[in-house]
């Protein structure tokens, strides 16, 4: 089976060029080990930056974009295929069903509920799926200081807390989900509600 990692990333480009250029590489790098792109489907900022990086390298690439946003984000034209859905949450399921894992870089609010979100989901075992982040330049630094105190504070089971995996920098952390896709991994829970 292909196997297709998610990243959730910005919309816009950020300032200066090192978070594009950050993004151009996860698209490379995904391709470069034979892992297929799911991501938000426009063709600006960081997210069009991955996608055409990814799709210049040879990888499969999946955009799932809701119809409402699909001026505006302005949707990418070139994907492999793209999947226009009615709303955001729909947007967050289906990308959750087309992958095996999930990458968050550099992004806004929408981005850390895409994150969050995943995290809420495998933490009740709707999904059983890998969930990483990359903290290039100490991007995160902030929310992971927040994500610790709520551990200390007992707010996040150090159980949950682990289930987001960490790393700084890309070669690593992409060969990290790569050995993670290959592993085999229990069924979601039958007790918890799908998304």
């Amino acid at each position: 089976m292909k196997k297709r990692v998610c990243v959730f990333c910005g919309s816009k480009p950020g300032q200066g060029a090192a978070l594009e250029a950050l993004a151009r590489a996860v698209g490379e790098g995904l391709a470069a080990r034979g892992v297929g792109l799911v991501y938000g489907g426009a063709r600006v900022g960081l997210m069009g930056a991955v996608a055409d990086a990814a799709l210049g390298a040879g990888a499969e690439v999946i955009g799932v974009l809701p119809t409402a946003l699909a001026a505006r984000e302005l949707a990418h034209g070139d994907l492999t295929a793209l999947h226009l859905v009615a709303s955001m949450h729909e947007r967050k399921a289906r990308m959750s069903e087309l992958s095996h894992a999930f990458l968050t870089l550099p992004g806004g609010f929408g981005t850390l509920d895409e994150l969050f979100e995943v995290l809420t989901w495998r933490a009740l075992e709707i999904h059983t799926k890998p969930c990483f982040l990359l903290n290039a330049g100490g991007y995160f630094d902030a929310l992971l200081a927040f994500v610790d105190r709520a551990e200390r504070e007992g707010m996040i089971a150090p159980a949950t807390r682990a289930l987001l995996r960490v790393g700084s920098e890309l070669d690593p952390l992409l060969d990290e989900i790569v050995s993670a896709l290959d592993a085999p991994r229990a069924t979601p829970s039958s007790r918890a509600p799908r998304p």
